[in-house]
C-alpha cells in the first residue's frame, strides 16, 4: 500500500504538486501508532527523490529559467529550515480554515479565468516582480512547506503563473526545482530531529521516483490544460482533507 501511495504520490506532486495529500496519510494509516512528525520527515525524504527526477526531466523540455529557479530554490531550502524548526510548536487546526480559504480562492480564479495558465501572457517580469516572487514563493511558501507542506508545489504552480507570466507546463517545472529546495532544507531539519523512518524511506523512493518521470512526462507532453484539470482536481481535494481534518477527523 505504501509503495503504490508513493507512487502515486510522485505523479501528483510532478504533474502540479500535492503528493504529500497522499503519502503522508498513507504513513499514518501504515503505521497507526506513528507521530505526525515521523509521517512528515519520512515523506520529506522520498518526496525529495521524486521532485528531484521530475526537475531533471522537465529542466531538458521545458523552457525552465534554471538560473532563477535555483535561487528560489535556494530562499525556499532556508525558510523551509525555518518552518520545520518551528512546526512542532503550531497549532494547525488554526492554520487550516486560512489555508482552505485561499485553495478555494485559487480554484475559483482558476475557473472564472479559464485561460489562466494556458499560455505565457508575454508581459514583462519585471525585477519588482521577481523579488516578490522571491517573497512569496521563496520565502511564504516556504516557510509553509517545512511548517506543514500540503500543497506546496500547488501554491508555487499558482504563484509563478500569476507573477512571473508562466504558462501551466513552465510554471509547474519551475516549482519542481524549487520544491526540490524546500523539501532538502526541511529534511535537513527532520533529520536532524530524528523523525525521519530510514528503514521505510528509500524503498518508497524509488517508487516515488517512477511516478515522478511519468508526472514530469505525460504533463510535457499533454500540456497545459491537463496541467490545469489536475490542478483543480488536486485543489478540491486538499480543501475536502482539511475541512475533514478540521471538524471530523
Amino acid at each position: 500500500m505504501l509503495c503504490v501511495a508513493a507512487a502515486l504520490a510522485g505523479w501528483v506532486d510532478a504533474v502540479v504538486g500535492g503528493g504529500g495529500l497522499l503519502q503522508v496519510p498513507a504513513l499514518l494509516i501504515g503505521f497507526p501508532h506513528l507521530p505526525p512528525a515521523y509521517a512528515l520527515g519520512t515523506n520529506k525524504a522520498v518526496a525529495v527523490v521524486g521532485t528531484g527526477a521530475a526537475a531533471v526531466t522537465y529542466a531538458r523540455r521545458a523552457p525552465v529559467d534554471v538560473r532563477l529557479a535555483a535561487k528560489l530554490g535556494g530562499v525556499a531550502a532556508l525558510a523551509s529550515v525555518g518552518g520545520a524548526f518551528f512546526a512542532a510548536g503550531v497549532d494547525s487546526a488554526v492554520l487550516r480554515p486560512l489555508i482552505m480559504v485561499l485553495l478555494l480562492a485559487v480554484a475559483a480564479f482558476v475557473v472564472l479565468r479559464p485561460q489562466f495558465g494556458s499560455a505565457p501572457s508575454g508581459g514583462p517580469v519585471t525585477r519588482r516582480r521577481v523579488l516578490l516572487t522571491l517573497l512569496v514563493a521563496g520565502v511564504g511558501i516556504g516557510f509553509y512547506d517545512g511548517l506543514l507542506g500540503p500543497g506546496t508545489g500547488t501554491f508555487l504552480v499558482i504563484a509563478f503563473v500569476a507573477l512571473l507570466n508562466m504558462d501551466m507546463v513552465t510554471s509547474s517545472a519551475t516549482a519542481k526545482v524549487v520544491n526540490v529546495g524546500t523539501n532538502l532544507g526541511a529534511l535537513a531539519m527532520f533529520s536532524a530531529q530524528g523523525t525521519v523512518l530510514w528503514q521505510v524511506a528509500p524503498l518508497l523512493a524509488v517508487f516515488n521516483l517512477a511516478g515522478a518521470a511519468l508526472g514530469a512526462r505525460m504533463a510535457l507532453r499533454r500540456g497545459s490544460g491537463f496541467v490545469r484539470v489536475v490542478l483543480l482536481v488536486v485543489v478540491v481535494t486538499l480543501v475536502a482533507k482539511l475541512a475533514y481534518d478540521q471538524w471530523w477527523a
